[in-house]
């Protein structure tokens, strides 16, 4: 496994390698990436995955500093993957002085996690385009939770003509089906406990929905009720939208819906998502 942090050192090593999956992660490792990554071994000759923490996607009230950050930790469960090559940049690599160029989708600022947190997607579209232009993957692999960015992404790779496939996995859960997060290690014990809670409540809008509901109001209520029953969970949304637009919906029609949310528990903030129908 060869660790790299460079531009030019990964482009002169990338060039050695025809097919290339790919596994772009801001590091402190779990089961998710983990799986993205056991994924593109499954697909691609050759995998690699990049560890950046990327400033420009966090909020000036959010929490880039203390995101949780273990170099050796990170390395060491990639050399047991197999992983041929690491990309591990540093913040002046990736934003040297004077750097002023970004990408922007409009409509990504306007609805769920991009109303929620202003900028936010311009960060990561920025960080996405950069390192699909370094890395030059045959394919790339996300994860189904962070579900709005896969679509800012997919549109992205679309509209800028990068020639790579998007490949999207399903949310690795734990056991009581709390999404796997880096974040999730911030969880005091009780909070822990309770943060199951918001799977327990996007289930229970997809009961709704397989049971014949289609009025996207009874859903967001479903997912509501269960929330509202832990004192500990304060959401900031609950949302029903098309997959595709993410517009919010009126009634659940051919397309599926994206039920998704986001919640704060204690100081930690989370986010989740369930596909009704048709998948993104």
């Amino acid at each position: 496994m060869q660790v790299i942090t460079t531009v030019s050192a990964f482009r002169q090593t990338r060039a050695a390698f025809d097919t290339l999956g790919f596994v772009p992660t801001m590091g402190y490792l779990h089961e998710g990436h983990l799986s993205l990554i056991r994924q593109a071994r499954a697909e691609c000759p050759a995998v690699a995955v990049s560890i950046f923490v990327n400033p420009t996607q966090f909020g000036p009230r959010e929490d880039f500093e203390r995101y949780p950050r273990d170099m050796d930790r990170d390395l060491a469960m990639l050399e047991r993957e197999a992983v041929d090559l690491v990309f591990a940049p540093t913040r002046a690599e990736m934003y040297p002085e004077g750097y002023g160029t970004y990408v922007v989708l409009p409509a990504a600022d306007e609805v769920l996690e991009g109303a929620a947190r202003p900028g936010h997607f311009r960060g990561v579209a920025t960080v996405v385009c950069k390192l699909l232009n370094i890395v030059q993957p045959t394919r790339v692999y996300f994860g189904q939770k962070d579900a709005q960015q896969t679509v800012v992404v997919r549109q992205m790779v679309r509209d800028l003509n990068i020639p790579t496939t998007i490949v999207v996995l399903p949310t690795v859960r734990e056991a009581d089906g709390l999404a796997m997060s880096s974040r999730n290690t911030y969880l005091t014990p009780e909070e822990r406990q309770v943060a199951p809670a918001i799977y327990r409540g996007l289930r229970a809008a997809k009961e709704r929905y397989l049971a014949g509901e289609r009025n996207a109001e009874a859903l967001r209520q479903a997912v509501i009720a269960v929330l509202d029953a832990e004192p500990l969970l304060r959401p900031e949304y609950v949302s029903v939208a098309d997959p595709i637009t993410l517009r919010e919906l009126e009634r659940v029609g051919e397309q599926g819906a994206l039920v998704s949310l986001a919640v704060r528990l204690g100081s930690v903030r989370l986010i989740d998502n369930v596909v009704l129908g048709a998948s993104l």
